[in-house]
Order: C-alpha cells, then structure tokens, then sequence
C-alpha cells in the first residue's frame, strides 16, 4: 500500500509538472502573440487586409530580417552579387556585361516574374528565365532550381526591388494572353488535395493567424522569396515552400518549375499587390 501510494504521489506529481509546463508554454505564446501583433513594424507590412509573412514571424526573426548584418540570407546575397559579375560559359560575358549595374538594371525586375513566355506559351518563372540566358545566350551551364548560385543569383536580382510595392503585370493589352495562368493558379490554390483534403486557401485565408503546430500561419504571400528559412538553415524558393505544403497535405509534390507551381506562383503574385518586397526575407 505504501508503494502505491508513492507511485500515486510521484505520478500526481509528474501530471502537475507537465500541466504546469503546458500552461507556462501558453502563457509564453500568448505573451508573444500580444508582442507581435502590437509591434510598430507591422504598419510597414500591412496594406488594407493584406498581411505579409513579416508579421506573423516572431520577434526575434524580424529582428533577423531588419538587419543586414544579420540577415542570414545576405551571404548568398554576396555569392549572387560575384556570379552577376564574372564572366562565364563560353561566350566570355557575365550579367553585367550587358546589363551593368544590378541596382539601376534589376530595380523592378521581382515585379515582371512569373512572365508570359512566347516561346512555350506557358508563364515562366525567373529561375527558368535565368538559365535560359545562361546557356543560350553565355554558353554556360545549367543552374539546379535550389543551388546556391542559383539562390544567391535570385536574391541579389530581386534585393534591387526590395521595399518597392508587388505590382500586377496585367493590363488591357495582355489580359487576354494572362487570364487562363491565373485562372489555373486561383484553381489550384483553391483546390482541396492530398489524404487532409486540404487546400492552400484553408491554411492561407480562411485561418490565417491560427497556429499550426508551433507556427503561426500566414496569409501565403510570395514577396520575401527566396526566403532564409530558420527549418531550413538555408534560402529556398517558394516552389520548394508549395512543395512542403503538398507533403504536409500527403499530397504528391510537383517538380520545382513546373507548370502547375509558376501558374500558383503567379496568381500568388498578382494577390500580394501593394505589399512590398523583402527579398532576402527570413521565416522560421
């Protein structure tokens, strides 16, 4: 009798330390829900109902974003600025043999991406354009989508647009050459897949600000990517964030690059308008 009622003690013990824990933890994250939703930053953020990434992080990881120094993503950043000036392939030309500077040349470029490609008729994002004009026109090699030139490269183009508001590219003159990509990427958002029959749109709209296990989910905007993400340790694009989201769902992934992911990314893009760019942002 009296073992059991040590067992009983230790046990009525243990459940009161882990209630104790648990309720801790909710206090810790109820403290740093309040810390992020009055934080000053996120009016900079913020356009009418539309919320970036930045204001769902924590505190720490803003802080991470807003300084240079920092910011765990500007050393692909530096790797991208050296591979825009040398001379590759062998046509003997790098980036700014033909297009100088990258901070008066590049200024706006995160805008134009994905574009309408009259070669395939299909959009192409800037990872596939970059490569195209490495092979055809430097006679380089080939890119892998997430290498770390590659990332390096994306990162210091789309850097030249950062703080610039996300534009829409379409106008009355390509409307009718762009509606059917859009269409295909609202279809897709929307379109509920995998074993959770879950589509991006519940996660990113309908519970936008809800916990996910540990994260905060954010309203799904593309304009911090490629992103340093804090899981990954590294920049990944938003091809290979669709692609994780697909795999939470238990959904099979599409290849980066597909056709499915740029019409997703391009609807994401055109939903983003007036947010400003981050590029390089940082996630956790």
């Amino acid at each position: 009798m009296i073992g059991r009622k040590i067992l009983s003690v230790v046990a009525i013990m243990g459940l009161g330390i882990i209630v104790g824990l648990a309720n801790n933890a909710s206090i810790a994250f109820a403290d740093e829900a309040e810390r992020r939703a009055k934080d000053p930053r996120n009016k900079n953020y913020v356009v009418g109902e539309k919320k970036s990434g930045y204001v769902y992080m924590t505190s720490q990881t803003r802080d991470m974003q807003d300084d240079d120094f920092e910011n765990s993503g500007f050393p692909w950043v530096d790797q991208g600025e050296e591979i825009w000036n040398k001379k590759m392939g062998t046509v003997g030309k790098a980036c700014a043999s033909c297009h100088d500077a990258a901070s008066k040349s590049m200024k706006g470029v995160a805008n134009t991406f994905p574009r309408y490609d009259a070669k395939t008729k299909k959009m192409i994002a800037i990872q596939a354009f970059l490569n195209r004009h490495i092979i055809d026109d430097m006679g380089g090699k080939k890119m892998k989508w997430e290498s770390d030139g590659m990332m390096g490269l994306v990162m210091y183009v789309k850097l030249q647009s950062r703080g610039t508001p996300v534009k829409s590219i379409i106008n009355d003159q390509n409307r009718a050459t762009l509606a059917p990509f859009l269409a295909k990427g609202k279809k897709f958002f929307e379109q509920r897949r995998g074993l959770l029959d879950l589509s991006c749109k519940h996660c990113h709209e309908d519970y936008a600000g809800s916990l996910a296990r540990s994260n905060v989910l954010s309203m799904g905007m593309p304009n911090g990517f490629p992103t340093y993400r804090l899981k990954w340790q590294k920049p990944g694009t938003i091809h290979r964030r669709f692609s994780g989201c697909n795999k939470n769902v238990r959904a099979k992934p599409y290849k980066r690059g597909s056709e499915e992911y740029t019409n997703l990314e391009f609807y994401l893009m055109q939903r983003a308008a007036g947010l400003k760019w981050e590029t390089p942002a940082v996630r956790n």
